[in-house]
């Protein structure tokens, strides 16, 4: 027989701590590896290596296709969404005038029951039906506030009369944005950017795919690297040559173009994993136990 304290104790009401461990409960932490990183050379919304890239002033790169599609698509739901916002506002000025009619039907009735006292009037010769229903002796006259009352009643328990809570639409945003840093993205903002391929005997005969290297130093460019792009010619240099270089001399060492300080912008990329790249690549998943089932709803989890 286990001991009291012993982690084998499975005869209790309830979950230990141990048991809840293996059950997955509590902040689960674990680093991203290689594999879940973008390298900088693949397009932040397909995530493949980018045909004819593109990249807005805050480095974040696309193919030229993604964003055009993602920009028209952005277009589309922005039209949408003030149509819907007109048709709001045009069925709430009609609801609005509504009230008011209704309102001045009320004070009218009101006046009309004040001057010719209190008993009913019908418009129908025999006085045997009312427009309510009402018969005979027993029939009442209902007042315009009742009617509208009976119209307007809240029965939650029928299903025909549930009150349903409006949907307000607000005001959209005229201006679309960028897919990756959610600022304001014009497309006469976006660049091309243009790589310097490495076509060497040696990297050509030994691999398949592109390799791409800095014009100025030839390094080969990888995560490890701060990548620049000057956003008038759009050539990638890393960041050692532009600062040193194109900073201090304001021309471009590719093509020899005049350039400016703000035309250098850096180029977003997905990191390396390790922890040196200033990149906090941890996931993290909360799970706690469901009631009855022993199975934990997931929150979905983080990237810190």
């Amino acid at each position: 027989m286990p001991q009291r304290h012993s982690k084998n104790n499975n005869d209790l009401a309830f979950f230990t701590y141990d048991e809840k461990r293996k059950l997955g409960y509590g902040t689960q932490k674990e680093r991203l590896g290689k594999d879940s990183i973008k390298p900088f050379d693949a397009c932040c919304l397909c995530l493949k290596p980018f045909i004819d890239p593109m990249s807005c002033q805050k480095g974040h790169v696309f193919c030229k296709e993604c964003i055009l599609e993602c920009l028209l698509a952005q277009k589309k739901d922005i039209q949408r969404k003030l149509a819907s916002h007109e048709l709001q506002k045009k069925q709430e000025k009609e609801e609005e005038a509504e009230k008011l009619m209704s309102q001045k039907a009320r004070e009218l009735d009101a006046f009309d029951q004040q001057n010719h006292g209190a008993v009913p009037q019908y418009s129908d010769r025999n006085h045997s039906q009312d427009k309510n229903g009402f018969h005979g002796a027993n029939s009442v006259k209902v007042t315009s506030y009742e009617e509208e009352a009976l119209r307007t009643m809240k029965a939650f328990w029928l299903p025909s009369a549930t009150p349903v809570a409006p949907v307000k639409v607000d005001a959209p945003s005229t201006s679309t944005v960028c897919p990756e840093g959610k600022e304001k993205l014009k497309l006469k903002s976006l660049f091309p950017v243009y790589f310097t391929e490495d076509t060497s005997e040696k990297k050509s005969s030994s691999s398949l795919d592109k390799t791409f290297i800095c014009p100025s130093c030839k390094v080969t460019l990888t995560n490890t690297l701060s990548l620049v792009a000057l956003s008038s010619c759009g050539h990638v240099f890393c960041k050692k040559c532009a600062d040193k270089f194109m900073a201090v001399d304001k021309v471009c060492l590719a093509c020899g173009k005049g350039c400016k300080e703000r035309n250098l912008v850096n180029l977003e990329k997905g990191g390396t994993g390790f922890a040196g790249h200033d990149d906090h690549l941890v996931a993290t998943d909360f799970k706690h136990l469901g009631s009855g089932s022993g199975l934990g709803l997931v929150r979905p989890a983080t990237k810190t």
